[in-house]
């Protein structure tokens, strides 16, 4: 009998290595949900909390002078916004987004990029975690070229990015989240290429899951 529960397959990604460009392609191609942002959003509404706010702490820790000047005040521009009665922990920041990770991947199929999803699904019966590296090369003309930044800005974004979420995952799962062990695959898109990184990943789907849906 072929098996129609819910899969999900989970990207793990260096700035730059192009996760959400491969996580967007790998949803269009099974026509299954994708998830990025949007787990950040849902996150802002359970918590009764402006959008901008999480955003800004996305993977990230937050400084503990800057949760300590949280916990009494939220500026925002006008008009005014009545501040949030409370100011979540990166625990429970971390509790919600995994609670909404879980939650969708028990009931639809999905690709879920980021958040430390390899690690909040690691129980998930039909899961295929992926991570993505790529040199800093690779990585440093993508950034430019996304984001419109030099050369220079690139390259302290991309360091600034890496060493964050590192440390976010780190402190939150106890684990090196580049670490090639926790994941099934792991890719390095700067040698092989976007397109060919898309086909492997296609390729083991198939070889974990079946030949499932289009692609």
């Amino acid at each position: 009998m072929k098996e129609t529960s819910p899969f999900v397959i989970t990207i793990s990604r260096q700035v730059g290595s192009g996760g959400a460009y491969l996580g967007k392609r790998l949803a269009s191609r099974l026509n299954i949900l994708y998830l990025d942002r949007e787990i950040v959003s849902q996150a802002a509404k359970e918590l009764k909390m402006p959008v901008e706010s999480l955003e800004a702490r996305d993977e990230k820790l937050t400084p503990l002078w800057r949760s300590l000047l949280e916990s009494y005040a939220y500026i925002t521009p006008t008009p005014y916004v009545p501040p949030p009665l409370h100011m979540p922990t990166d625990r429970e920041l971390y509790r919600t987004e995994s609670n909404i990770i879980t939650r969708v991947a028990q009931q639809r199929s999905a690709v879920i990029v980021g958040r430390g999803g390899y690690y909040v699904l690691r129980q998930h019966p039909r899961c295929l975690s992926i991570l993505l590296h790529a040199d800093i090369n690779f990585r440093q003309k993508r950034v430019q070229e996304l984001y419109h930044v030099s050369a220079e800005e690139a390259l302290k974004l991309i360091e600034s990015i890496d060493k964050e979420r590192e440390h976010y995952l780190r402190a939150l799962t106890g684990q090196n989240c580049m670490d090639a062990r926790h994941y099934h695959l792991s890719l390095d898109t700067s040698l092989v290429g976007l397109e060919a990184a898309e086909e492997i990943i296609l390729a083991a789907f198939r070889a974990r899951f079946g030949d499932i849906g289009p692609a």
